[in-house]
């Protein structure tokens, strides 16, 4: 099980001149991520250098630094702490001092380092979409069985038969959280696990 971050967090270094700052958030898709690098991104730099990871998609990009001097390294620190999920900036402002390639390696991995190192980490729980069904009366014992279970009621549709909930469910609850489900409402849940969508 890997981590991601519970959170946006931000850093910044001088080095030699420059001026670097990082910024790292929690992104759960590649649209997340490209909205963070816009809304951190600072058209008076310099340079906008960026990498994320998402699961087994990655991309980098070094804007306009020497190819694998800024995003590769980025994606390194990312890598190197363990972190999914995650998509991390460097924005750097040069100061009229150049780093050389080992340099900017050094600033750029060690800027998004430190960055992450700051920010708080959450474990990854992988869940399952599950809609079950239930009569009104079930319904509070039911909601409180999935709360203890680590699971949360993403929708809730009422009609003449009763509740229709849309559940996210820790993939290590499932099995157990199904047989309460089973016991509360006496077999009529009409448990079902949903196929994820095709990324």
């Amino acid at each position: 099980m890997s981590d991601t971050l519970g959170a946006a967090c931000a850093y910044h270094e001088d080095i030699k001149k420059s001026r670097f700052e990082a910024h790292a958030g929690p992104v759960a898709s590649v649209a997340e991520a490209m909205a963070f690098f816009a809304a951190h991104s600072d058209p008076t730099a310099t340079h906008n250098c960026w990498a994320y990871r998402i699961g087994q998609a990655y991309r980098f990009n070094d804007d306009g630094e020497p190819g694998g001097t800024a995003g590769r390294p980025i994606l390194q620190a990312i890598e190197g702490q363990g972190l999914d999920r995650v998509a991390v900036l460097v924005v750097r402002w040069f100061g009229g001092v150049k780093l050389g390639a080992g340099g900017l390696v050094r600033a750029y991995g060690g800027c998004a380092a430190q960055c992450l190192r700051l920010g708080p980490r959450v474990p990854i729980i992988e869940t399952v979409a599950v809609t079950c069904r239930c009569d009104y009366a079930e319904l509070p014992l039911l909601r409180a069985r999935i709360a203890q279970a680590g699971a949360s009621v993403q929708a809730e549709s009422f009609d003449g038969d009763g509740v229709a909930l849309a559940l996210a469910v820790p993939r290590e609850a499932l099995d157990g959280l199904a047989g309460i489900v089973a016991d509360i409402t006496r077999g009529r849940a009409r448990w079902q696990e949903q196929d994820p969508p095709a990324s």
